[in-house]
């Protein structure tokens, strides 16, 4: 099937599209399905996901639920590959294109075989890139309408060789929070500045002193991440701007140390803005929550991932990583895991030069396939 899931895989590279506006991949996603004989398809979940239900033939053993991710992201691809993205400031860097294809293959495979007892969920969600498509899912009454009891995910990693696996249990990624704080000052003359309030000077010294939160606020034992991003401010050379604004991400492991960085955050620019007779507004908003793998989820998709690959080309206890990830969603629905199979020697996620590699296609769907088969095995 290799050849034909990567056809799959490219075409839809050619057509990526964003968030929640993923018509024309749904689309292709349930004309798949319906080819492949799956039982139930279900179109409009979570606004543009799709769910297909395949029963098995040897009786009733619940129902397992896979996922995968469609959306895209708005950066100009510069790979040069045949199958490069058509639409100019769109491009599938995170490689949901391959997520897409490689449980599409399951599902061909599991509609043809059906050697479980039970039924398979595969769900394909919109908006990972920061939609939240996967709450949406779940606020839609996903689970509940399928009967999911258990529910797993994958994602690729750059790095990791190919045909190798790493997961853990517990947490895996991170909760994300996003932040926007404008400073208000007094404009004026860049000669005159003893007359203005400069919302420059004052950004800069927050800059500074959130990096104090991780160093000096935070447990040095605990993950905790507070970036500034963005930092807007003027227009002219002999202009002090009347405001500044900077914004940025805070990535957390415990939810308690999310509420310690946006405590000490408000905490700093309040004293910060008193201290320059300054105003500061803060928009704090917090997104994903920590995607935690199920102790005996991660435990049994490890196992899995050893029938597929080997032991020694599974990492049981992979570090967790920063990055945010809507899974943590359908993971605090249901229990489950979430797992990353190697993308090998390539550029990075969400990089204009990254491709997913077709290599990993066979082997992500026969994790897949395995996991169902021995999740409902007869």
């Amino acid at each position: 099937m290799q050849d034909e899931i990567a056809e799959w895989r490219r075409r839809l590279h050619q057509q990526p599209e964003l968030g929640f506006d993923v018509f024309r991949t749904a689309e292709f996603v349930a004309e798949k399905l319906r080819e492949f004989g799956v039982d139930e398809i279900a179109t409009g979940i979570g606004r543009t996901g799709v769910v297909g239900l395949i029963r098995g033939r040897k009786g009733e053993r619940g129902t397992v639920g896979l996922r995968a991710d469609m959306d895209a992201l708005p950066i100009q691809e510069i790979t040069g590959k045949p199958w490069q993205s058509q639409t100019p400031g769109k491009m599938h860097a995170c490689g949901h294109d391959g997520h897409t294809a490689m449980l599409l293959g399951a599902a061909k495979y599991l509609a043809e075989t059906r050697n479980f007892a039970g039924s398979v969920a595969v769900i394909f969600q919109p908006a990972e890139e920061g939609g939240g498509g996967g709450n949406e899912m779940v606020k839609d009454g996903m689970m509940e309408r399928f009967g999911i009891e258990r529910v797993f995910g994958m994602h690729n990693m750059p790095g990791l060789p190919v045909g190798a696996f790493a997961l853990r249990p517990g947490p895996i990624m991170a909760a994300t929070a996003e932040f926007t704080i404008k400073v208000k000052g007094r404009g004026g003359h860049a000669a005159m500045p003893h007359a203005t309030i400069d919302p420059i000077v004052i950004g800069s010294q927050l800059v500074g002193a959130f990096q104090a939160i991780v160093s000096r606020s935070a447990d040095p034992v605990e993950a905790l991440v507070v970036t500034v991003t963005k930092f807007h401010a003027g227009d002219a050379y002999n202009v002090i701007p009347e405001t500044a604004e900077i914004a940025g991400t805070v990535r957390t492991l415990r939810k308690e140390m999310g509420a310690l960085a946006q405590k000490r955050m408000r905490e700093i620019c309040a004293g910060i803005a008193a201290a320059n007779n300054a105003e500061i507004v803060v928009h704090y908003d917090a997104n994903y929550p920590v995607t935690v793998n199920d102790p005996e989820a991660a435990a049994f998709a490890g196992d899995v991932a050893a029938l597929v690959a080997g032991e020694a080309n599974v990492m049981r206890a992979a570090p967790p990583v920063m990055g945010g990830e809507d899974f943590s969603y359908m993971l605090e629905a249901r229990p489950g895991a979430f797992i990353f199979v190697g993308n090998g020697d390539s550029a990075s996620l969400h990089h204009p030069a990254y491709d997913f590699n077709d290599e990993v296609l066979a082997h992500g769907v026969s994790y897949w396939v395995r996991l169902a088969e021995t999740a409902l095995a007869a």
